[in-house]
């Protein structure tokens, strides 16, 4: 017996109205496509969006990389599409993704990376978890890439990518959010690998008056014991 999918609606409206952006002309995604006959170099940008997409940027190894999937996307033998499905259903990505997580993060991981946003309520995470227990990765995967909003947002031909991707309070440092794993901006970087002070002071143990050995203790034998000096044979 199937356990019966959950219905549920969207308590968001935010998908009706354009997003706003801090800096819109840094915040708006970069779009990569097929569309437009790309050169060779186009298609090695295109391949690495296509990894830093579904894998992200920890995660792109030179076991997720695929050479025979990246041959037949190069010359038009499959689309975008069917490259990034190939992607979700890898051994790679099972092992990485799927194995080491439970079924809410993993519709949460999935819903980032092919559909470009969090999601909505946890009423919609609860019935996609139900989908992936009931039916399967393959079949989670298969209804979300035919879904009306994956081809209206990118169709055949363009690699998903964050659609919201607000950075808020820019001026006080905050990572920009990026598929929970973000990429940092260069300030942050910097922060992040600035050297450390440290003292040239030894450091000193401290023991608690309640910790000192007290008379009798067996630690007071052992101190005198090492302090001699083992007898010439």
């Amino acid at each position: 017996m199937s356990i019966p999918i959950l219905r549920y609606s969207l308590t968001t409206q935010n998908q009706r109205v354009n997003g706003f952006e801090t800096n819109p002309g840094e915040e708006q995604p970069k779009i990569y496509t097929t569309d437009n006959l790309p050169t060779a170099f186009e298609m090695d940008e295109i391949i690495w969006a296509c990894y830093r997409q579904i894998f992200s940027e920890h995660q792109i190894l030179s076991s997720t990389k695929d050479p025979f999937l990246e041959s037949q996307l190069r010359f038009n033998q499959i689309k975008i599409k069917d490259f990034i499905v190939s992607l979700l259903l890898s051994d790679s990505f099972r092992h990485l993704n799927y194995d080491v997580n439970n079924n809410y993060r993993i519709v949460e991981m999935c819903l980032q990376r092919v559909l470009g946003r969090d999601v909505y309520n946890e009423r919609e995470k609860l019935a996609f978890a139900v989908i992936v227990a009931d039916k399967g990765l393959e079949a989670f995967i298969d209804l979300l890439v035919n879904s009306d909003e994956y081809a209206e947002n990118f169709g055949e031909t363009i690699v998903p990518y964050q659609r919201r991707r607000i950075i808020a309070q820019r001026s006080k440092g905050e990572i920009p959010f990026n598929l929970k794993t973000p990429r940092l901006t260069e300030s942050y970087s910097i922060k992040q690998n600035s050297a450390q002070l440290l003292s040239s002071t030894a450091v000193r143990k401290f023991r608690p008056q309640e910790q000192s050995p007290r008379a009798g203790d067996p630690a007071l034998f052992l101190a005198i014991v090492n302090e001699v000096s083992p007898l010439a044979v």
